[in-house]
């Protein structure tokens, strides 16, 4: 039964880790180690802007290039200056950028806060260029998903004809099997879900 699975999920990882992938930004776009604020960093120690106007989009591109432009002249002028411009510059990035995709601002978070496995195997796969780990943690948990639904539903498949309470019982294990499965087969087809269609347009969602 295992190798069946697995089978399926070759297929299926791929798809599911590019479905998830605006899941991913949104769990650590606003954090001191996240994507965006790496992205201001680079820009900062290398004076190129470039480097995070892809992280907003185009009519937000002028209040970007002023706060960098603010932020590196002040950043000149004492380390602690220099603490307070780059702050000021992460916060103005990070809020710009989620309110380009319709997500609140609630502050930056330290570093790592509120990363699960899941974002820091992508995130490791990225800098490695292997995709070995997260493809393991994702075949894994999809592998135990699978199974433990399909487990179920087979338990409750015995039922008597007589014993209604445990036919509906089989039911809704019947139910989450196949809603199961059916969400994991749009994934690999490439379905995008409703909620993400405000993501097309800068690639991400956040």
């Amino acid at each position: 039964m295992r190798e069946m699975f697995t089978v399926m999920l070759i297929g299926l990882v791929g798809a599911l880790l590019v479905l998830a992938s605006g899941k991913l930004v949104y769990a650590h776009c606003d954090t001191m180690n996240g994507p965006v604020v790496s992205a201001a960093r680079k820009a900062l120690e290398t004076g190129d802007v470039n480097h995070v106007l892809i992280w907003v989009k185009k009519d937000d591109e002028g209040q970007i290039r002023a706060a960098f432009k603010k932020a590196l002249e002040v950043r000149k002028f004492s380390p602690q200056a220099k603490d307070l411009a780059d702050n000021y510059f992460f916060e103005t990035l990070v809020r710009i950028h989620r309110a380009g995709e319709g997500a609140p601002y609630t502050g930056l978070k330290p570093a790592g806060e509120g990363v699960g496995p899941a974002v820091s195997a992508a995130d490791k796969a990225i800098e490695s260029s292997d995709p070995k780990e997260v493809l393991r943690l994702v075949s894994d948990a999809v592998d135990a998903g699978l199974k433990a639904r399909y487990d179920e539903v087979m338990a409750k498949s015995k039922y008597k004809t007589d014993d209604v309470k445990a036919g509906r019982e089989y039911v809704a294990a019947y139910i989450e099997f196949v809603h199961y499965v059916d969400g994991l087969y749009d994934a690999a087809e490439g379905a995008v879900p409703e909620d993400a269609s405000g993501a097309q347009a800068t690639g991400h969602k956040d």
